[in-house]
């Protein structure tokens, strides 16, 4: 295995604004791009290898070519590659995001539910998420979580993006 550029998959979704195509250099025909799958190797939209021996190869293509050794001892245990990192441009409030835990989701949707990592990386003046959990529920503005409590369903997450550009890792 060498090291490899990846191309993102790209989202165009009613919410997304400009940003990622205009102000961090993504190659999008898009009027809107919301989403830019950065590695993926999910059904929806699969990154593409860009240079080198497999260039043209989706991610997946490229590990089942290979062989799962090359994803490392820690990714054995999953059936699919487990890991989606994306940028976000939510230039509109999105729609609530329900994601469901590992068990609902194989069971209902035969794929993994969703852990999320976010990492803001700008935000126009009074953006914000919103956050709600089985065991937490947090408001956060402006980057900083400002609310807890305890939330009513323990089989699902739900997000709520308000107007921010952030770095999503779903694992």
């Amino acid at each position: 295995m060498y090291p490899f550029r990846l191309e993102p998959a790209f989202k165009d979704y009613l919410w997304g604004g400009t940003r990622l195509r205009d102000d961090y250099g993504k190659k999008c025909d898009y009027d809107k791009v919301a989403e830019s799958w950065e590695l993926s190797c999910h059904k929806d939209g699969n990154s593409v290898i860009a240079d080198g021996e497999a260039k043209g190869m989706t991610l997946a293509a490229y590990i089942e070519k290979e062989g799962r050794a090359v994803l490392g001892t820690n990714c054995s245990r999953f059936e699919n590659f487990p890991v989606l990192i994306k940028l976000i441009d939510a230039k509109d409030n999105l729609s609530v995001q329900v994601h469901p835990n590992n068990d609902y989701a194989m069971r209902v949707e035969g794929e993994y539910g969703k852990t999320e990592m976010w990492y803001i990386v700008e935000a126009e003046e009074g953006a914000g998420t919103e956050y709600s959990h089985s065991q937490r529920r947090g408001i956060c503005q402006n980057a900083g979580v400002i609310q807890t409590e305890t939330g009513p369903h323990p089989e699902r997450e739900v997000v709520l993006f308000l107007h921010f550009i952030v770095w999503v890792i779903h694992r």
